[in-house]
């Protein structure tokens, strides 16, 4: 039975547009900017991840922006006044000031719909932690749940949605003030990675370093096996900045250790999430445990 409501989410999920299509989710773009021109990310649809990476190792600075209230009114009202809710599934409100945007749009879109529904839910992940809960949710609609019903559910499962990570390069996490220029400096010198997962506070949390890539590496796989819940029902997505062949490694090592997983998707990090943490960076992203890391 078709549902009368839309279920939405946005870019900054990394949800493949490929699998977007076939399910019908509608995805809300947001942009960023290379070389003086802004661009939206459309999830692969156009944008080339190797191009976008090479450039960010040849030393463009990519930066990123809030999608105005316009661009969601201009997303929201056609919906609304063809008679049918929303549930728009967003990325964390703690990473940029962007879902304040489409609160406010929301607000505003209510006064002129006030029989309609548009509920905001803030999942508190970024990339494809957020994806795989996203796709867990449209299951549900799918499956005819409720907007109310699909909210409590990303509500109550958000936090089992987790991530483990490293990145190669350090300066790209000075670039965006997430470490100083002092340990970047040291850091780079001895060869030291990085550990990062994202917290349940919504934003991206150092847990540790190493020393080495391949320590790194051999770490986050570590936490996964650890962590990871019922693998034989979900897909573990490996998220590669431009290192598809040390993705693919990463991904037979997966295999190895969880071998009743019912699959390994490798899939490149989108322009958005990339801009942050530079070439380079891969992370594993399952279904688990609760996540312990509050931020």
């Amino acid at each position: 039975m078709p549902q009368n409501y839309v279920f939405m989410t946005d870019s900054d999920s990394d949800l493949p547009y490929d699998i977007a299509d076939a399910r019908g989710i509608q995805v809300i773009k947001m942009p960023y900017a290379l070389d003086g021109k802004e661009y939206m990310d459309d999830n692969g649809r156009t944008n080339d991840p190797h191009a976008f990476f090479q450039k960010m190792r040849d030393g463009a600075a990519p930066n990123t922006s809030l999608l105005p209230i316009d661009s969601y009114l201009e997303t929201f009202e056609p919906i609304l006044q063809d008679g049918k809710d929303i549930l728009f599934i967003a990325f964390s409100s703690k990473m940029s000031a962007t879902l304040n945007n489409a609160r406010e749009a929301r607000e505003m879109l209510l006064k002129k719909y006030p029989e309609r529904k548009l509920l905001i839910v803030d999942t508190l992940l970024i990339s494809a932690p957020m994806s795989l809960l996203v796709l867990r949710a449209h299951d549900l609609y799918l499956n005819g749940a409720t907007m109310e019903e699909i909210e409590q559910y990303v509500l109550d499962r958000r936090f089992h949605f987790l991530t483990w990570m490293t990145v190669d390069d350090l300066k790209y996490l000075k670039r965006g003030g997430r470490i100083s220029p002092t340990k970047a400096f040291f850091g780079s010198m001895l060869d030291i990675k990085p550990l990062i997962t994202m917290g349940r506070n919504g934003l991206m949390v150092s847990v540790g370093q190493v020393k080495g890539r391949k320590k790194a590496l051999r770490t986050i796989v570590d936490n996964v096996v650890e962590n990871i819940e019922h693998p034989e029902d979900q897909e573990i997505v490996i998220m590669q900045a431009d290192v598809v062949d040390e993705a693919e490694r990463v991904r037979e090592a997966l295999l190895q250790r969880i071998p009743n997983v019912r699959s390994v998707r490798v899939q490149a990090i989108g322009p958005v999430i990339g801009a942050h943490c530079g070439p380079g960076t891969i992370a594993i992203c399952f279904e688990g445990k609760l996540n312990p890391i509050e931020g």
